[in-house]
């Protein structure tokens, strides 16, 4: 039984939502974040990534900068540029790209349903990668960064979900991306008592994207769990998505040589596991055990023969597939996350990058057909971990229209 709570969040002040709602923290390096806080002083990246208040020469996770973070929120929440809700609520958070919309409920999830596996991951998690957010939260107190949840359809969180969205928004404004974000508020309190009762009938949540934010915020709620008696740092900063909501992007491969084949031997090696077919346009691929390759200005498609394929929740993903027989079976690459012979491209940049990067620094790239959303379940159901770069999920949430005080 999954408990989920509304909470009373710290909101931007109305006119103040779309200055101040930031990407996340970690879609930047040092460099780039500096830049996008050239010239957007209420920009929520001040605070998330408050190094950028700073000269270079202030390494990124001095004291200070966490100080900064700190002291620059609680600036923002005298002046009346963040608000707080006088009552616990539900929100809901809409975001529309290129006419699809995907909505999800804002709440706060349980760090035990995490600690017990009702929260369910499908990745791991590096602990160098957590302490940056740790400290950040143990400094501000507050968690910034929603944590992208997914969950099975429920029919009376989306007939709630229907109703609200019919009602007038808190926050309707398009940010610089050209992404729309749209706030309500779930104010009834029966609306408030039905969500909640439908979220404790649930088994299972999923964690769809923040696993490290998510691990970072659990280990401040377990260490602040010191008397038994429920607190605000018990629970984490979400929104959650119905799993008809969301859209998983393709999570594209390029690789920088062909492992000593020739464009001709890697296409006749290939064709022991493959299908080949040549393609006079960009390969996009339509089904499982489908992949696009441009190789030397050709594109072709690759359709997996059927005594490879595998009903395994992991073997049997596309990029397991392609893992095993080609990037490691033929390409020597056995540990994609380290090496650096392959490069990633998330499918929002389109196959028009892979034939870039082609032409620039690599050899072959492989297009994939994105995994779903039931097979990302899967996965987490059966205690097992995706191989890295399995998912793409766009929109980004933002971070800083949505705060959980857990002092």
């Amino acid at each position: 039984m999954a408990k989920i709570r509304p909470f009373e969040a710290y909101m931007p002040a109305q006119g103040m939502e779309k200055d101040m709602a930031a990407l996340p923290y970690d879609v930047y390096n040092r460099k780039e974040a500096k830049a996008v806080v050239e010239g957007k002083p209420y920009t929520f990246l001040r605070i998330d990534r408050a190094e950028t208040n700073f000269s270079d020469d202030v390494d990124t996770y001095d004291e200070c900068v966490y100080e900064k973070a700190d002291s620059l929120l609680q600036e923002w929440i005298a002046t009346g540029y963040y608000v707080k809700q006088d009552t616990p609520k539900y929100y809901l958070y809409r975001e529309i790209m290129n006419g699809r919309a995907q909505t999800g409920i804002v709440a706060v999830a349980s760090v035990a349903d995490y600690e017990n596996n009702i929260i369910k991951k499908h990745e791991n998690t590096l602990a160098a990668k957590e302490a940056d957010r740790i400290r950040h939260i143990e400094k501000t107190r507050m968690q910034t960064g929603p944590i992208f949840l997914a969950f099975r359809d429920d029919d009376t969180i989306n007939s709630i979900i229907e109703k609200v969205c019919k009602m007038t928004p808190y926050y309707d404004f398009k940010s610089d991306d050209g992404i729309e974000h749209i706030v309500w508020l779930v104010e009834d309190a029966d609306d408030i008592r039905a969500i909640t009762d439908a979220f404790e009938g649930m088994n299972a949540i999923y964690i769809a994207d923040g696993h490290h934010r998510c691990a970072s915020a659990c280990k401040v709620g377990a260490k602040l769990h010191t008397d038994g008696i429920e607190k605000e740092s018990d629970f984490f900063l979400s929104v959650l998505f119905p799993e008809s909501q969301l859209k998983i992007l393709d999570y594209n491969r390029v690789v920088r040589d062909l492992n000593g084949y020739s464009a001709d031997e890697f296409l006749e090696e290939l064709e022991q596991y493959f299908d080949i077919c040549h393609s006079d346009t960009s390969v996009s691929p339509t089904c499982k055990g489908e992949f696009g390759m441009y190789l030397e200005d050709n594109w072709y498609v690759l359709k997996l023969k059927t005594e490879w394929l595998n009903d395994d929740p992991v073997d049997g993903l596309d990029v397991s597939l392609l893992q095993k027989y080609v990037l490691g079976g033929m390409l020597d690459i056995d540990d994609p996350k380290n090496n650096n012979r392959i490069d990633f491209v998330g499918g929002i940049r389109g196959l028009s990058e892979l034939e870039r990067r082609c032409h620039e620094d690599c050899k072959v790239a492989f297009s994939m057909y994105p995994t779903d959303i039931k097979e990302l379940f899967a996965v987490a159901d059966a205690g097992r971990l995706m191989p890295p770069k399995s998912t793409w999920f766009e929109p980004k949430l933002r971070s800083g229209l949505f705060l959980h005080d857990i002092r």
